[in-house]
This record gives C-alpha cells, structure tokens and sequence, in this order.
C-alpha cells in the first residue's frame, strides 16, 4: 500500500516518517515536501536507501503534480502534515498560509476523492479502506483561561492567520467526509517540542541564544502557557489514529505538560549549566522580556482523554525527560551554530 505523506522534510514529519514505516513495514511512503526555509531533507538521510521510501519535490497546492503522483503511484493513504505554521510569520505575511493551509488541502482533498471514490458516500473496489488524515493544531480552540482543557467538543476561536487557516483546514477535512463520504480523520495536537525542530519555534530559540552567549528572549511577562507535547509521542499517536481511528472522528493529542514561557527558559538553562556550564556565571542571567506579540494567546491545554481511552494512546515522556532529550540532541547536534 502506497502512502502520501506531506511536508514530511519538517519538523514533526520528518520524526514521523522513519517511526511509520518501522510500524507498517508493508507500506511504502511517498513524501512530498516544497522544502521551504522550515523543511530539512537533512533530517531523512537514515532513508536514502530504505526502498519503501520515495521524495518528491513539489507544493501541494499544484493540482497537476498532485494528480499525478496519485495517479502513478496508486495513492491509498494521506497523512497530511504540510503547513504553514509559525504564528509570527502569519502576523507578518498571512498569504503563504491561506495559500497553503486551506488550498492546498483542498488539492489534496479533490485528488483523493477522485482517485478513491466512484460517487458521493460510494468508494472504489479496493479503495474502501483509503483514509486521508488531516494533522492540526490546538489552536484553532482560541484561549484558555487559569482553569479548563480543549476537547473535542470546543467551539472554534481561532485567534491568529495561522490558527484561522488552519480551523479553515479543519473545517473542509471535516466537510468531505459529510457530503463526499471520504474517510478522514482529524487530530489536533499541542505544542510539539523534540528533535529536528525549526531553530525559530520557542525551545530550539532559547538553547540557540543561550549558548550563542546572546539574550535569550521572553515574550511580555513570560507568563504564557502551552501544553508540551514530545514529537515521539505525537508521531506514535498519528500512528495509532491512522490505523485505529473512527472515520469521520477527530482526536486531541496533548502531553499533559502546562509550563508557561520563563519556566521552560529557567529548565533549559539548567540543563545547561549541567551539560554545558559556561566559564562565567548561569545561563538564566542571559534571560531578557521582549514586547508580546499581537494577539499572543495566553493559555492552551488538552484533555486527551478520548485518544487515550478509545485507541489506547499514551505519551511515554513527561517534559523533564523529553526536555533533557531535546537538550541533548540540538548539543550534539550542533543546531546552536547559525
């Protein structure tokens, strides 16, 4: 069975691909990646000979490549990662994320519905296990207050571009399993943090400045909190939700992790001054407040109950080990040097 996975040269994608393919080694993937400034096909070398692994170069809101890679390798599976996805970017350009996040799910989308369905709620002879699963975001969920978790049942408040055209996502995933009857299914995770990470996202940011010698910078009060979610364990839930989730379901995926902003900066400086320790003084001194970006949410967390419950799903790291891994891996990995 032949598997498109997009954007899979990124961050989580890229943690994902090998983990997928050790998982169902009678599958083969084939990665489509635009290999944009966040993408990296550094981060797939241990498959430039696995056989079950095909790269192609292309953007996902060209229909004609699309088709075709449908086409010629008989396309039965979708897991969906490409996107657009640093909220800052999407403050400053919003553009590239309309254009990717909500037509290029749309391409995709159209291409699986004419490659796997014969008529509306009618699939192929052969395609009637085909499933298109659409990876997002907590986001799109808005702002928490001091109390209270995301489910599946909370309303949509996206609260940035990126938020919004990934909620915008969401909703035309959702949208082709009711009128077109294609099996999707929608997981929406929280802030992933691991290796292979994007140097600009929050944690590679702080181990980059810290060790650079340069001020390590805190939005506002620092007081804001995300749920930290290890890559590892979100790949193995994609993994679980691909092959075990309900058609037409949507799954959180969190890690039961709240640290706001200056705690994580505090956690990595220590885990420095351990593996790291600089000739004069700690690295937390190197901690500065920088002005909050416009429409900075201030709290996100999720109730992972139902993925837990239904398909068995649980997160192996807390944020003290997966930190200390995370640490350990930008170390030796020489990530710090820009």
């Amino acid at each position: 069975m032949n598997i498109l996975i997009t954007g899979g040269a990124g961050f989580i994608g890229s943690n994902f691909i090998p983990l997928f393919l050790k998982n169902n080694p009678t599958k083969k993937v084939i990665n489509i990646d635009a290999v944009t400034y966040a993408a990296d096909l550094g981060n797939l070398k241990e498959l430039e000979n696995n056989k079950q692994y095909t790269f192609v170069k292309g953007d996902i809101c060209d229909t004609e490549l699309v088709d075709k890679i449908f086409f010629e390798n008989d396309i039965q599976g979708v897991i969906h990662f490409a996107a657009e996805s640093h909220v800052d970017n999407s403050i400053k350009d919003p553009v590239n994320f309309v254009k990717t996040n909500i037509e290029g799910t749309f391409v995709l989308l159209e291409a699986a519905k004419k490659h796997w369905m014969v008529a509306p709620h009618k699939a192929k002879n052969g395609y009637k296990e085909s499933r298109f699963h659409h990876i997002s975001t907590d986001e799109v969920y808005g702002s928490l207050g001091a109390e209270g978790f995301f489910t599946e049942d909370t309303a949509y408040a996206p609260n940035s571009p990126y938020s919004a055209s990934k909620a915008a996502s969401d909703f035309l995933v959702r949208s082709y399993f009711h009128t077109y009857g294609l099996n999707v299914v929608t997981s929406n995770c929280s802030n992933n943090y691991g290796p292979k990470q994007h140097q600009e996202k929050l944690i590679p940011t702080i181990i980059r400045k810290a060790i650079q010698g340069e001020d390590i910078p805190i939005y506002g009060d620092g007081k804001n909190i995300r749920d930290w979610l290890y890559v590892e364990d979100h790949c193995m839930a994609i993994d679980t939700i691909y092959n075990k989730g309900v058609s037409g379901e949507t799954y959180l995926v969190g890690g039961d992790n709240e640290c706001n902003n200056l705690s994580i900066a505090h956690k990595i400086c220590a885990i420095l001054d351990d593996l790291n320790p600089k000739t004069v003084g700690l690295y937390k001194d190197q901690i500065s407040f920088v002005k909050d970006r416009p429409g900075h949410d201030y709290r996100y967390a999720i109730d992972a109950t139902k993925v837990k419950k239904e398909l068995g799903w649980e997160a192996k790291e807390n944020f003290e080990s997966g930190l200390l891994k995370t640490v350990e891996w930008y170390l030796s990995n020489k990530i710090y040097v820009s």
